[in-house]
C-alpha cells in the first residue's frame, strides 16, 4: 500500500484571509515504511513575510523572491502524491492551503476522504496531553534533534516515523522480523536454508576419515555408521 506523508510551511493561519503556501515537503511509504522517495519545493507566496511565521519557518521574502510559483510545480506535485491517501499532522490546516492555491489556478480540490490525520490518531490514542509532532517525537523516542524551526520535508520525514509508531506498525514489523529469522517449530514454515557461494573447505583429514573406519569396525557385523561411510 503506498502512503504519501505531507507537510507545509505557509506565511500564515488562514488562506482565506491571503495567506499563502511557501513550503510543501512529501514522504513515500509503501507497506508503512519509508521508501527514500521524496518531494520536497519551496514556493513563492506572492507576498511578503510576516514576521511571525519568518519566526516559525526562517524562510524570509527575500529567499523565496526567485522560487517557483505554485502553478509552476503543481504538475509534479499531483504526479507525486497521485491517488494515494494522505498522511498529515492537523489535516485540515495544511490541506486548506492546498486547496487554496489549487482553487487560483483553477484545479480540482484534493477530497479530504483520502486524508489520514495523525493529530487525530495521537489525540485518540493519547487523549488528555499534548500532541504536538515534538511531543511525538519525544513519546516515541524519535531524535527531532535537527528540528530547530519548522520545515515540510523534515518535518514529514518525522511524521513518517511518528505515524509508524502510533498505528502500531513497528512492533507488527518487529514481530513479522522475529518471526521471519527464528526457525518455526509448528510444521507450517521454515527458514529458507542459505547456501554460500564459496563453500568451506573439509576441516576432516584423511587420517581422521581413517581412524573413524577403524572405529566403526569393532561396532559388530552390521553398524549404521556402515551405511555413510561408502566404499
Amino acid at each position: 500500500m503506498r502512503e504519501i506523508v505531507l507537510d507545509t510551511e505557509t506565511t500564515g493561519l488562514d488562506p482565506l484571509r491571503g495567506d499563502r503556501l511557501v513550503e510543501i515537503g512529501c514522504v513515500e511509504m509503501i507497506n508503512r515504511m519509508p521508501t527514500g522517495q521524496t518531494f520536497h519545493r519551496h514556493i513563492n507566496p506572492e507576498r511578503a513575510m510576516p514576521a511571525e511565521a519568518f519566526a516559525v519557518h526562517g524562510l524570509s521574502s527575500e529567499f523565496l523572491a526567485d522560487k517557483p510559483l505554485f502553478g509552476h510545480v503543481v504538475d509534479d506535485f499531483l504526479e507525486f502524491i497521485a491517488d494515494a491517501p494522505l498522511v498529515i499532522h492537523n489535516a485540515s490546516f495544511d490541506i486548506g492551503f492546498i486547496n487554496a492555491e489549487l482553487d487560483r489556478i483553477n484545479r480540482p480540490a484534493i477530497l479530504r476522504d483520502r486524508l489520514v490525520d495523525t493529530l487525530l490518531l495521537a489525540r485518540r490514542k493519547h487523549p488528555g496531553v499534548s500532541n504536538r509532532l515534538d511531543d511525538l517525537c519525544s513519546r516515541y523516542a524519535i531524535d527531532n534533534s535537527r528540528r530547530t524551526k519548522h520545515g515540510a520535508l523534515l518535518d514529514a520525514e518525522l511524521l513518517a516515523e511518528v505515524y509508524i509508531d502510533l498505528i502500531g506498525a513497528r512492533q507488527s514489523q518487529l514481530i513479522l522480523a522475529t518471526e521471519t529469522r527464528d526457525a518455526r517449530v509448528d510444521g507450517y514454515g521454515e527458514m529458507p536454508r542459505r547456501i554460500r557461494e564459496v563453500p568451506l573447505a573439509p576441516r576432516l583429514t584423511e587420517a581422521d576419515r581413517a581412524a573413524h573406519r577403524a572405529f566403526v569396525a569393532t561396532l559388530g557385523n552390521k553398524p549404521i555408521w556402515a551405511d555413510f561411510l561408502g566404499g
